[in-house]
């Protein structure tokens, strides 16, 4: 067995590759961070050529990145996920090394977690991820009173909000971009850190067609397994990669990865102006359920004043392409409007 580690930094990706005792089985290499189809094809080589000996790959990344999962489950890597608990403390900014990520799989292949496309990256803690929300309701809701959270709009108002996750992601951004314009419909994009260094135009194109776009983490983490530097951080680079790309400070708004929260975290996120915005309408679209399923569950869910989770990013997000115009047009035979989430009718 070989085990390759992925770890992130703020400029892209390491990769390490380790054998059953531990040794480099690979040179170890870096990726820019616009460069992960690079990243992915230089694992499916290593994959091919160890099994081309007997031997397989096994590919590893921590809970502090989500950005990654997606489209390599889809390209065929076995991938796996290593919890804070049995690795060694991560710096500053970043994850842990690569290396301790592979030779955590190797010292016990019990201890670190299968992702599939069908659970997603954290569906093994969801208990624990919705007894975490339960114990943040309180926090929350004042929050909410004090205008620093949102989860939808004014409910006797016709207006929604359209949302995009974990881009921008060529070509699906751009696809996606295409129809709004089409229809002349804003939006909001909330926007990945790494991904926004490394896909400045599209950010371009999102802010000179009017969108709002608004920020979603560094590398996607698990919010609860950071602490209170680290979240900050996550928060202060994407608005500094987002602001270098079309000006101004950077977004005001943030929504967590998975919608991840605590007690704790949600004390950090108030300490300066960010809103946090989550949703009421999650039709599953990163579950790639069909064009269809994902158009009837948005139509079904929607009221007033919905906020309403799409994807663009974590992979291939065709099928969420293909249904935007069926929503768009069942959401105006219905009388709603659209606007950004910044310029939602309070509740």
């Amino acid at each position: 067995m070989r085990c390759s580690g992925i770890a992130w930094t703020g400029s892209g990706f390491e990769v390490a590759v380790l054998d059953e005792n531990g040794r480099p089985a690979a040179p170890p290499a870096r990726f820019a961070a616009g460069r992960i189809r690079a990243l992915t094809e230089h694992l499916l080589g290593l994959q091919r050529e160890f099994a081309a000996t007997g031997e397989r790959l096994l590919t590893v990344i921590d809970s502090t990145n989500g950005i990654l999962d997606g489209g390599l489950i889809d390209a065929g890597l076995t991938l796996y996920r290593a919890d804070p608990w049995v690795l060694p403390p991560r710096p500053a900014f970043g994850s842990v090394r690569a290396e301790d990520l592979a030779a955590a799989a190797l010292r016990d292949p019990d201890a670190v977690v299968r992702l599939t496309a069908e659970t997603g990256t954290f569906g093994d803690r969801a208990v624990q991820m919705a007894a975490d929300i339960d114990a943040s309701i309180p926090a929350l809701e004042r929050m909410r009173r004090a205008g620093r959270c949102l989860v939808s709009g004014h409910r006797e108002r016709p207006a929604v909000a359209l949302t995009f996750d974990d881009g921008p992601n060529p070509p699906y951004t751009g696809r996606i971009l295409d129809v709004l314009d089409r229809y002349a419909v804003p939006a909001t994009f909330f926007c990945v850190g790494l991904h926004a260094l490394a896909h400045r135009a599209e950010l371009e194109r999102m802010a000179a067609a009017g969108h709002q776009i608004a920020n979603h983490s560094w590398s996607h983490p698990y919010l609860p397994d950071l602490g209170r530097g680290e979240v900050l951080a996550q928060l202060e680079r994407t608005d500094e990669a987002i602001a270098r790309a079309v000006g101004g400070d950077g977004p005001r708004m943030f929504r967590p990865p998975y919608g991840s929260r605590t007690p704790d975290v949600l004390r950090w996120l108030t300490e300066g102006d960010t809103t946090v915005v989550l949703w009421d309408v999650e039709p599953a679209d990163w579950a790639r359920p069909g064009a269809e399923a994902i158009t009837r569950a948005v139509l079904e869910q929607t009221r007033p004043g919905s906020v309403i989770l799409l994807h663009d990013g974590g992979g291939d997000r065709s099928q969420t392409v293909d249904a935007l115009p069926g929503v768009i047009e069942g959401l105006l035979d219905r009388g709603c409007t659209f606007a950004r989430v910044d310029g939602l009718p309070a509740a």
